[in-house]
């Protein structure tokens, strides 16, 4: 009886995705987009997650939950460190770097580097318009330290402080911010529910000073919010046996910045040796549909996942990641 439920709500949440899509949901905040800074924040860890659309809160099984939900940190047993590589489009790349420690059975703390870069580009002015023969440059780079903890059984809760600081050119942009996160074993089956709050923090503005043309000089910038998100997921495995999985996931996702959407994932697993991934956005300006594959090597001394996904633009093209999980 528990499957025909599961069945039975997920069909109606892709039902009721489907039929609001076009009357509901632009009317929840398209207005806001662009109102916050830090985008590098929003770009998803792991080919995993986002192979599987970035309905990832609810699943958070590994150390990319550095990145989705701090209180994953204890869904999973192992020491682990991941790098994830992502070739993001118009040549920007971004990189996490990411390190989980279980001090025991209910508490486990991780260290996370985020990076993202691009080439330096050439400074341009109204009479200089191919080029001064100078160029400036543009990077991000955050820090993070996330511990979690496993309350009961079924209930666990976890926490990030991150430093976050952004270069353009002579101007820098420095911050900090908070991750919360909490993650629910239903007790129906293998279902769970989880809620992470993302970026949460003060107002963030330049620091430094700009020569105008004319040798006009302007050193006050405005400031903005952080890209704050609060995501709600559900995970549940409509099949499992001693060789085959499915894990199944739906995620709303509430950003401050732009308009209420929802993500949609599947993973299919084989002796957990093949991984298969799909997954779906709803919503989402230029994203839609995404496709991964994982493979899983267990080495003498570690345990090696690699992962791929492929992530699909309406206009921009597609991006690839990859990464690496090492568990001991």
């Amino acid at each position: 009886m528990h499957m025909k439920k599961y069945i039975t709500l997920l069909f109606s949440i892709g039902v009721f995705v489907t039929n609001t899509h076009a009357q509901l949901f632009p009317v929840l905040g398209g207005q806001r987009a662009g109102i916050s800074t830090a985008q590098f924040l929003k770009i998803g860890v792991g080919g995993r997650a986002s192979a599987m659309g970035d309905a990832f809160v609810a699943i958070a099984d590994d150390a990319s939950a550095l990145y989705w939900n701090p209180a994953g940190l204890v869904q999973f047993q192992q020491n682990q460190v991941i790098f994830a590589h992502n070739t993001w489009v118009v040549d920007i790349n971004h990189d996490f770097l990411g390190f989980v420690y279980r001090m025991d059975e209910t508490n486990a703390f991780g260290l996370a580097l985020t990076s993202l870069s691009m080439q330096n580009m050439p400074v341009t002015t109204e009479f200089a318009p191919f080029g001064t023969g100078e160029y400036w440059k543009f990077g991000d780079i955050a820090f993070a330290f996330t511990y979690a903890r496993k309350m009961t059984d079924q209930f666990s809760f976890g926490g990030t402080i991150r430093y976050i600081e952004e270069t353009l050119d002579k101007l820098k942009m420095r911050g900090v911010m908070i991750d919360l996160g909490t993650y629910y074993w239903t007790g129906l089956g293998t279902s769970r529910f989880a809620v992470a709050v993302s970026n949460f923090g003060n107002q963030l503005a330049p620091d430094g000073e700009v020569v105008l043309v004319g040798k006009r000089k302007v050193s006050e910038w405005q400031a903005f919010s952080p890209p704050t998100i609060f995501r709600i997921g559900f995970a549940f495995e409509p099949y499992q046996t001693d060789e085959h999985k499915i894990t199944t996931s739906v995620q709303l996702n509430h950003p401050n910045d732009n308009s209420e959407n929802v993500s949609t994932g599947f993973e299919y697993r084989w002796k957990s040796l093949l991984q298969l991934r799909g997954g779906y956005k709803f919503n989402v300006d230029e994203q839609n549909y995404s496709l991964g594959v994982g493979i899983y090597f267990p080495l003498s001394i570690a345990e090696f996942t690699l992962d791929y996904a492929y992530s699909n633009f309406t206009r921009l093209g597609s991006a690839h990641r990859f990464s690496i999980i090492l568990g001991f």
